[in-house]
């Protein structure tokens, strides 16, 4: 038999192989000839540059655009923030937009990708409870570069970042969060790209088909594996949460503006996003609710820069700390219960952030845990704080899986007396169940900005964000933002 004739044979074989996997997977066959979600979204996103925001969405929209202000400037002094801005300077290029706490404007490509490492060079960003998704530290950079590149108003930046927001999480919606997760890949990685995508689309302001062809782009790029839990270093994963997708989304829609084509319907039929990321998509998820419900109202702020499975636990060991005035001395064990799901990111990381045996200790022992006391290695070297440590045991609880509250904690401690008290946080503060006050998050901010960019230039930039809807010209942050 010839080698052609062989060939030709196995592709026979290969097809029939194929045609029969179709008939036992559903997934493959979805077809959503009519459904159009592709074009659905599209019109949306083109319309809602325009469309006004309910006032309260506004408001919780400033709130997350303050805090990654507040995740870019003090990251931006951290060694992720430090490595991604010294690499896009190498890079050089075009001076566009400007790139949080250094003195040069680069690409919006690239004061995308080191804002948004900036952004969650810690765990301070915000996040979504249900999709796992931290849609601020992709969509705020994103938003931010194209923003000052077009001249856009603070009014249109707010509308960019709640898009952004939509099209994060709705896309883990689409795919199963837990499907995602469940195939090794991220959820935060694949989230982001289309967050950037929704901000920076809306700012460059593309009309349907443009809109169209900067989701395809997207869709290609749209990457993440849950391998980020290796990282020792904060560094991969500040590009996976954030970096990548602000990236990705960015450079889609210039692309797009540079004239470039591209594919349609890249939601809808054969080989499209949704059957080629899950098992069981939903497409329709990808619309409910537009319009009506804005997940920029729904993610959680953090109070402490832990890792976010952490807060739960924190808050309730510090609320009983408060209420029985415990003490390394009077406090003979710790059991600490966290979802089952929590317990490979903050179990026994390598990371203080990260950690929630050693933070619970540092609680302990100092009645708090500072922005500072969260990111010093040398804390866990310190014998004193060792030496609580070992009263601390970190449990996974399945009780704790609640879908309406997935990252909730309990505290046990237990007295030198013999005394046993216990608290459950099902919400902690910050989360939109237990909301934090413009007040506090600019507090907050505050914290964080203030050692980087000095007091009076911080005060100036929270009043400024919390009026944003009044600002003529996203430029005119540059000066408070850049040193």
């Amino acid at each position: 038999m010839s080698e052609d004739r062989t060939v030709t044979r196995r592709r026979v074989l290969q097809y029939a192989g194929a045609v029969a996997a179709m008939a036992v997977s559903p997934v493959r066959l979805f077809a959503a000839e009519d459904a159009d979600i592709t074009g659905r979204l599209a019109r949306y996103m083109t319309a809602a540059r325009d469309n006004a925001l309910p006032e309260q969405v506004v408001v919780e929209c400033k709130h997350r655009i303050l805090d990654t202000f507040g995740a870019m400037v003090s990251g931006s002094r951290m060694r992720p923030g430090e490595l991604a801005v010294k690499y896009v300077q190498e890079l050089g290029g075009t001076p566009q937009a400007s790139v949080i706490g250094a003195r040069f404007r680069t690409t919006t490509v690239n004061a995308a990708l080191a804002n948004a490492m900036c952004a969650h060079s810690d765990e301070t960003d915000d996040f979504e409870p249900v999709t796992k998704a931290h849609p601020g530290s992709s969509v705020v950079p994103a938003a931010l570069a194209m923003g000052e590149y077009e001249g856009r108003s603070g009014q249109d930046l707010i509308r960019a970042v709640a898009l952004g927001y939509d099209l994060a999480c709705r896309l883990l919606m689409a795919l199963g969060p837990d499907l995602v997760r469940g195939s090794h890949r991220s959820a935060e990685g694949t989230a982001s790209t289309f967050g950037a995508l929704g901000a920076a689309a809306s700012l460059a302001q593309l009309d349907e088909q443009g809109m169209r062809y900067a989701i395809s782009y997207s869709s290609q790029q749209v990457s993440g594996l849950w391998s980020w839990v290796k990282d020792k270093d904060h560094i991969e994963k500040a590009f996976d949460f954030a970096g990548m997708g602000a990236r990705n989304g960015v450079t889609a829609v210039t692309m797009v503006q540079a004239g470039m084509t591209g594919v349609n319907d890249v939601l809808d039929g054969a080989n499209n996003l949704f059957i080629a990321l899950s098992t069981d998509p939903k497409p329709e998820a990808m619309l409910d609710g537009l319009g009506s419900r804005f997940y920029v109202t729904e993610t959680a702020i953090k109070t402490y820069s832990v890792g976010y499975p952490i807060q739960s636990p924190l808050d309730a060991f510090l609320t009983l700390r408060k209420q029985y005035g415990l003490t390394p001395d009077n406090v003979r064990s710790i059991v600490v219960k966290i979802p089952t799901d929590a317990e490979g990111i903050v179990g026994e990381s390598a990371m203080p952030d990260v950690n929630c045996q050693h933070l619970v200790a540092v609680a302990l022992v100092k009645g708090a845990v500072s922005f500072a006391d969260s990111h010093d290695v040398a804390l866990m070297h310190d014998p004193r704080i060792l030496a609580q440590r070992s009263k601390i045991t970190v449990v996974p609880d399945a009780a704790l899986m609640d879908p309406a509250a997935p990252r909730g904690g309990i505290v046990q401690v237990t007295t030198t007396d013999g005394r046993t008290v216990e608290h459950f946080t099902r919400f902690p503060p910050g989360t939109k169940e237990n909301p934090l006050s413009t007040e506090a998050v600019s507090a907050k901010a505050r914290d964080l900005m203030a050692p980087v960019l000095g007091a009076a230039r911080t005060e100036q930039l929270i009043e400024r964000i919390n009026r944003l809807e009044t600002l003529d010209n996203i430029r005119q942050l540059r000066p408070l933002i850049t040193t």
